[in-house]
């Protein structure tokens, strides 16, 4: 039975929080500047340099990261949940996030002074080839396609990618910094020429993630009566697959390997706005934002005045959700694909 959001404040409630953690973002970090200093500098009453400095080159930045890289994220869970029909289907658990940073690794080993527009083109190769081998790899010997299947062939394949990197980085001294920060997942890495094609690139993907609600909650039906309601079961996979692979390659390219978020934001906008697509989406949109803000601010202040790997608080609050996620419902991995309960 579908469910209706719970109160229709949240439709307020959750673009303030995330408007809230913004301030925040801007507000709380290293440079010495406040809050007081945050609030003069958006209402234009600030003339010091230092302020502008921090705020404008270093906190700046890295907010338009989160919230783009917490939308993109959140969006491409909430696609890769529907094409599969597995509740627990996220970017870095199915192998796209390592595909795209062994993609980048790649790159980097092979050019190692690669432009912005080429660091982007390798991780999108990597994620579009990531997400096919595993599609391809739980398919194989002719069997169905259960949730069982595809996290297990997403973890050989995240297993399989992580010691190519690792092999990468290892064998070109020269390439080693460049690897260490990144492949810990940072919002802090400058990438001056990668931010803005990336949110570009990250807009273009959550445009067309909109565009798809209609054919994949019509494939969320069956096959069968989604050709009796006028749509293409394939085409709609694979655009769904297409765009996975553009918000997840473009948000590695920006920021390294971001795991479970894609997994966090989906499970909750589900809990809030219920089992359809039109109403998970934009929930799991804002939701990733505010969780990558979230994790972001404790990454700043958990260890001040040095820093967490964003990664890493992440891991610590998805790892325990998908145990738990496992454990209410033992019976969910061995469901093949498609079935209802």
């Amino acid at each position: 039975m579908v469910k209706a959001p719970k109160s229709a404040l949240l439709v307020v409630l959750l673009p303030l929080f995330v408007l809230l953690l913004a301030f925040a973002s801007l507000s709380f970090g290293a440079g010495g500047v406040g809050w007081q200093d945050s609030l003069h500098w958006l209402l234009g009453a600030s003339s010091d340099a230092h302020v502008d400095l921090v705020l404008g080159e270093l906190r700046l930045p890295r907010l338009l990261k989160a919230l783009a890289l917490g939308a993109a994220l959140g969006a491409a869970g909430v696609l890769l949940q529907t094409v599969t029909r597995n509740p627990l289907a996220e970017t870095g658990l199915l192998g796209v996030n390592s595909g795209a940073a062994l993609g980048v690794a790649l790159g980097i080993a092979l050019f190692a002074g690669q432009s912005p527009a080429a660091q982007i083109g390798w991780a999108l190769g990597g994620a579009t080839l990531g997400s096919l081998l595993v599609l391809l790899l739980a398919r194989a010997g002719g069997g169905q396609s259960s949730p069982l299947r595809l996290v297990l062939a997403g973890l050989a394949l995240t297993a399989t990618c992580h010691s190519l990197t690792a092999w990468l980085a290892l064998v070109s001294t020269a390439n080693l910094d460049r690897y260490r920060f990144w492949l810990l997942g940072s919002l802090a890495h400058p990438h001056a020429g990668l931010l803005w094609p990336s949110l570009v690139l990250i807009g273009v993907g959550l445009t067309a993630a909109m565009g798809l609600v209609r054919p994949l909650s019509a494939l969320a039906l069956g096959d069968d009566l989604a050709r009796a309601l006028g749509q293409r079961p394939a085409p709609a996979r694979v655009g769904a697959v297409v765009v996975v692979a553009l918000l997840t390659g473009t948000s590695v390219a920006l920021a390294g390997p971001i795991p479970f978020l894609g997994l966090i934001a989906p499970y909750c906008a589900r809990t809030l706005a219920g089992v359809t697509i039109a109403s998970q989406l934009p929930y799991s949109i804002l939701l990733g934002s505010a969780l990558m803000l979230s994790a972001d601010l404790s990454s700043r202040l958990l260890l001040a005045p040095f820093e967490a790997p964003v990664s890493a608080v992440l891991a610590g609050i998805g790892a325990p959700l998908l145990i738990w996620m496992v454990n209410r419902d033992a019976t969910l991995a061995l469901m093949p694909a498609g079935t209802e309960r």
